[in-house]
C-alpha cells in the first residue's frame, strides 16, 4: 500500500484546525502528523516532522501564513515543504502575496471538505491548484503587478493548441476538463502542460495561469 500523505495543519483558530484535521485524518490516505497556531510553529514543526503538506492560514500571530510559506516553500529553500493556503474571500490580497512566496495553491476557507481533500492530494503531487471560482476574480486583479520568471520566453514561441490549452488552464480547467473540453486524452493533456511550462520557464500551473492574464491572453 502506498504510504498516506503526511498533512500538518496550522490555523490559529482552534475550531478550525481541529475540524480541518478530522476531515483530513478520516481519509485512508491522508494523515495529519500535526497542528499549531501560528507561523512560526508551523516552520518549526514542518521541519521536524517533514510533512507532505502544510494546510496554512494567512492571518495568525507571530508569524503569519505569507511569511512562514516563504520561509518552507520559497525560492533558494533548500529542501521545500507543499503549501496549499486556505483564506476568506475578502483576503485576496494576501492569497497573490502567498502565491508569490512559493503556495501550491489556494482555497477558501468555506469550501466543502470534498474540496480540501482534493486540494490537498493536488498539491501534495506537485500539481498547483487554484480555485476556479475565484481565478478570474483574484489573479485576474493582480496580474499586472506580476512579471514573468527571469529567462522566461514569449509565448509566441507556444503552438495555437499549447495556447489553446494555456487559457483553458487560466479559465480555471482542471486537466481532466482540459481533456473533455477539448476532445484528447487526459496524458496528451499533461504533455501539452508540460511543454508550455517549460518553453516559458514557468514553475507550475499557478504562475502559467498568472503569466497568461498578464500576457492578456485572458480577458
Amino acid at each position: 500500500m502506498t504510504a498516506p500523505i503526511r498533512v500538518l495543519v496550522c490555523d490559529d483558530q482552534a475550531l478550525i484546525r481541529t475540524g480541518f484535521a478530522t476531515i483530513i485524518d478520516a481519509q485512508p490516505d491522508l494523515e495529519v502528523v500535526g497542528e499549531c497556531g501560528d507561523g512560526r510553529a508551523a516552520v518549526d514543526l514542518a521541519r521536524r516532522l517533514s510533512p507532505d503538506i502544510v494546510v496554512m492560514d494567512v492571518r495568525m500571530p507571530v508569524l503569519d501564513g505569507i511569511e512562514a510559506t516563504r520561509l518552507l516553500a520559497g525560492a533558494g529553500v533548500e529542501h521545500p515543504v507543499k503549501v496549499l493556503v486556505v483564506t476568506t474571500f475578502n483576503l485576496d490580497e494576501y492569497v497573490y502575496e502567498a502565491l508569490r512566496a512559493g503556495a501550491g495553491g489556494f482555497l477558501l476557507k468555506d469550501a466543502p471538505p470534498a474540496q480540501l481533500l482534493h486540494g490537498i492530494r493536488t498539491v501534495a503531487t506537485g500539481a498547483a491548484l487554484l480555485a476556479p471560482e475565484v481565478t478570474r476574480q483574484l489573479v485576474g486583479r493582480y496580474a499586472s503587478r506580476i512579471r514573468p520568471t527571469e529567462g522566461t520566453a514569449d509565448d509566441s514561441a507556444l503552438t495555437p493548441r499549447e495556447l489553446e490549452v494555456l487559457r483553458l488552464i487560466a479559465d480555471g480547467q482542471s486537466n481532466s476538463e482540459i481533456a473533455a473540453t477539448l476532445v484528447i486524452s487526459h496524458e496528451t493533456v499533461k504533455t501539452y502542460v508540460s511543454r508550455i511550462l517549460t518553453k516559458l520557464g514557468l514553475r507550475d500551473r499557478v504562475q502559467a495561469v498568472v503569466y497568461a492574464y498578464r500576457r492578456g491572453l485572458v480577458t
